[in-house]
């Protein structure tokens, strides 16, 4: 994902826009550039560079520039090859200068026009045709440049975070958001703008969040906000940028706090990923495209719990795609005959990026014949992101606890996407990807209230303290879902914990069930419900004690041979996403009353880095 930060100041801001950039290297890029309005002159000065910012930084300090206003960006290629013609800021007529975080879906269209108005084009964006959008109604309609931004939004479709500045006012930045976030940090005499609070922690701990649809004109001394073309208020916020990442602030563990974010990491994650109907493929990379229209089987390879986000996405890439998916054990995949099908796509999935197995297996694949090899992961600048073809990043921030929870549901939501995407190639219509992508758009609320059910959730585990096994049941893509709960729990608690399709129950599991076996299972109101019923029927004809998280309108009522914790209504779909966050609660709240370590259970490393 790209980076944003502007400045406007009594001051040089231009020390101020590379070490924003800095801070947000963890975002991945592939290029960086700086535009500033030169005080002594007010000449636009712009300078762009292809890889590390620190090649960016000695560009400007040999360029000696100095500006009270400017914007810089740390660009992902999704249109163009990286190249400092490609990188931002774009410029148009040597007067405005933008930057841009997401993807304008009509931006062919809107080029051709401009073309056609006599706008040359030196790049291969999307971006270039925003700021020649800007220059066209500014410079033949006569509009400022605060109007010409509200005039110029009407036309763009697809996700944007933009901020833009003209040498004819050279005392203001004009931003708008839809889709891609952007904030304003709040100074005395100076303000800022980022996509991320984290650029601006060495200027301000202040920041205002603009909401979906914002306009904003920010001054030194001044911001204002607008909505629906109406002057708004919004509140302004104190945070403490970097330190919130590596403490625990109310929470009594990381985990627990790591649980709680889920919902912003969530939004995080499909921010400038999804439009209003669509999931806007180009955030997959410039790469992507081509290597799609290529796949018709995926081959998915991973550890741990992030196999069992594998297990999940074969579930959709099969029922929604409707293409062949095979998952592998990362520890096992290289030590056997691989016979890779024509067209396959080869998918990692990793939270840390380094870790040994994954990476051993992404390295054998590369001498196979893979269309291309592909990374979901959650850290830009690990060897599995630089070591594959191309990327699509999870964005859950740093995750501390051992045991993953945000890194895990963000892996599910970008797995999401890439199942979409795949499926407009074999048969998904516009109208059901719509219908998907509504349902994503809904998600993080949803986790805001499966989330309420944590104080039930913590009663229920009382129940778990005196116990030393437990099975975990689920049908279809919910036993994925139970595996992981059960992992969970085995990890922190060290109750040994085992999962078990439900319909596997007769077939060895049910020797196990008495009374003194906590059985628990995932039940969403999904076709495989009724089968559901009929296995925990078995449970609790021998006696077992069952633990049943079920959707309310599941026809589950409390009764004494199983104790229910009612979930919302939810796409089925999201089910797999959702009924993993009871399942964290459950584990954490177990392993509280076990008096262990949460967030460093003994015997197990963050990222395992070694066979």
């Amino acid at each position: 994902m790209c980076g944003i930060v502007g400045a406007v100041a009594q001051r040089n801001v231009t020390g101020i826009l590379v070490e924003g950039l800095k801070r947000l290297e963890y975002r991945g890029y592939d290029s960086a550039g700086v535009a500033v309005l030169e005080t002594e002159n007010n000449h636009l000065k712009c300078l762009k560079s292809v890889g590390k910012v620190n090649q960016l930084a000695e560009k400007v300090a040999q360029n000696d520039i100095d500006g009270q206003t400017g914007i810089a960006h740390t660009r992902w290629a999704t249109h163009g090859v990286p190249s400092e013609d490609n990188a931002h800021p774009h410029v148009s007529g040597d007067r405005f200068a933008l930057v841009h975080n997401g993807i304008i879906e009509n931006y062919s269209a809107l080029r051709k026009s401009l073309q056609q108005d006599g706008y040359q084009f030196i790049s291969e964006t999307d971006t270039e045709v925003v700021v020649h959008l800007i220059h066209k109604l500014c410079t033949k309609n006569g509009l400022s440049l605060l109007e010409a931004v509200k005039t110029m939004v009407k036309d763009l479709h697809g996700a944007y975070g933009l901020c833009v500045i003209d040498k004819e006012q050279p005392d203001r930045l004009i931003v708008a958001r839809s889709g891609s976030p952007l904030v304003i940090g709040v100074g005395i005499g100076e303000n800022f703008v980022a996509s991320d609070p984290l650029a601006l922690g060495q200027v301000t701990d202040q920041y205002i969040y603009l909401e979906e649809g914002d306009i904003a004109e920010v001054t030194k001394d001044n911001i204002d906000i607008f909505a629906n073309g109406e002057i708004v208020n919004r509140e302004v916020t104190r945070i403490r940028g970097e330190i919130d990442d590596v403490t625990k602030g109310d929470y009594g563990h990381f985990m627990l706090k790591e649980i709680y974010e889920q919902s912003r990491v969530i939004q995080n994650t499909l921010n400038g990923r999804i439009s209003a109907e669509h999931v806007l493929e180009e955030s997959f990379g410039v790469k992507a495209k081509a290597i799609f229209d290529q796949i018709t089987s995926v081959q998915i390879v991973a550890c741990g719990t992030s196999h069992h986000a594998g297990l999940i996405t074969k579930y959709w890439l099969e029922s929604i795609a409707g293409i062949p998916c095979h998952v592998d054990i990362a520890s096992d995949y290289r030590y056997r005959r691989i016979i890779v099908q024509p067209g396959t796509l080869f998918v990692t999935i990793s939270q840390s990026g380094e870790t040994a197995d994954t990476l051993a297996a992404l390295r054998y694949a590369n001498e196979l014949s893979y269309v291309a090899s592909m990374a979901i992961c959650n850290v830009a600048t690990s060897s599995l992101v630089r070591e594959s073809d191309f990327s699509l990043l999870t964005m859950a921030g740093r995750e501390i606890g051992v045991a993953s929870t945000k890194a895990f549901t963000t892996q599910l939501v970008a797995l999401l996407l890439m199942t979409l995407v795949l499926g407009r190639r074999h048969g998904l219509t516009e109208e059901k990807e719509s219908g998907y992508v509504h349902d994503l758009h809904k998600l993080p609320a949803l986790v805001t209230d499966v989330l309420k059910q944590d104080t039930a959730i913590q009663q229920l585990s009382i129940q778990f303290a005196d116990k030393h096994h437990a099975l975990f049941l689920g049908r279809g893509p919910q036993y994925p879902v139970a595996k992981e709960g059960a992992l969970k729990l085995k990890e922190i608690s060290y109750i040994h914990a085992e999962a078990y399709p439900a319909g596997e129950l007769k077939h060895g599991p049910l020797a196990l069930v008495d009374d003194r076996m906590p059985v628990v299972a995932v039940a969403p109101n999904d076709e495989l419900l009724g089968k559901l019923k009929g296995n925990l029927a078995e449970v609790s004809a021998r006696g077992g004690k069952l633990f049943v998280f079920a959707d309310e309108s599941a026809g589950f009522d409390d009764e004494e041979e199983y104790q229910l914790i009612k979930l919302p209504a939810v796409p089925e779909v999201l089910a797999p996403i959702l009924y993993t966050i009871p399942l964290q609660l459950l584990s954490y709240h177990v392993a509280i009353l076990k008096g262990t370590d949460v967030d460093h259970p003994r015997n197990l490393a963050k990222s395992v880095t070694v066979e």
